[in-house]
């Protein structure tokens, strides 16, 4: 993704500079983006001024104000107003308006994020619902080092492999049809994860990220 942002010279306007919105902000200049801040708090807008391109006290709210800074011709929007749920409502209502074509916005319960996908935003994330999810899947699941859930009832998880299927190739291991998982990435000893396909051999010590049902995943992580 950074090199991608590099190459594109991405514009992205983050709205509301809190823990979350500045910490995407942040990141999104890690990764070779323009970035755009606005809060109505001057504090936080002089917290974070030096590290964004361009940051600036603005209601986002109002129509006038973010024509003026130019936000109608941002590509990229992402709307991170917690506290005041009418404001992230109406902000992302008027970033729809200007038809901005990529706007990801916070919630935080999912009430607010269905209001907030029928008011125009592309993308919904529950940045604390979704943590406590994965955390809950770590704490419970055994041996797994990491859960990611996409869709539900489907997620990626991070595992040891099982000694099982260590010294055979993927194709040869019956991980597929004996689990109803795919290993889609392999990380031997050493080295960095990389692409795993079927002529693909398991080592001792390797980790791998295996994707599928999430009784599927969390069961194969178990597997010694």
């Amino acid at each position: 993704m950074a090199k991608s942002l590099k190459r594109t010279g991405m514009r992205i306007v983050v709205i509301g500079l809190g823990r979350f919105g500045a910490s995407v902000a942040r990141e999104l200049i890690a990764q070779g983006a323009e970035v755009l801040g606005l809060d109505v708090d001057e504090r936080r807008v002089q917290r974070i001024s030096d590290d964004l391109t361009f940051a600036a006290v603005a209601d986002s709210t109002d129509e006038e104000a973010l024509k003026q800074l130019g936000v109608p011709d941002f590509a990229h929007a992402v709307v991170s107003i917690g506290s005041d749920l009418e404001a992230g409502i109406l902000t992302t209502s008027l970033l729809s308006e200007f038809r901005i074509p990529n706007i990801w916005a916070k919630a935080t319960s999912h009430q607010h994020r269905r209001i907030l996908e029928r008011v125009g935003a592309h993308h919904v994330v529950l940045p604390e619902h979704e943590m406590g999810e994965r955390v809950a899947h770590l704490v419970t699941g055994g041996k797994m080092l990491d859960y990611v859930e996409f869709e539900q009832d489907y997620a990626m998880v991070k595992a040891h492999a099982p000694r099982s299927i260590v010294g055979k190739a993927l194709k040869d291991s019956g991980v597929r049809h004996k689990y109803g998982i795919t290993v889609v990435a392999i990380k031997h000893p050493g080295e960095d994860f990389t692409h795993a396909d079927y002529d693909t051999v398991v080592q001792e010590g390797d980790v791998l990220i295996v994707a599928g049902r999430n009784e599927a995943v969390e069961a194969f992580a178990d597997v010694n």
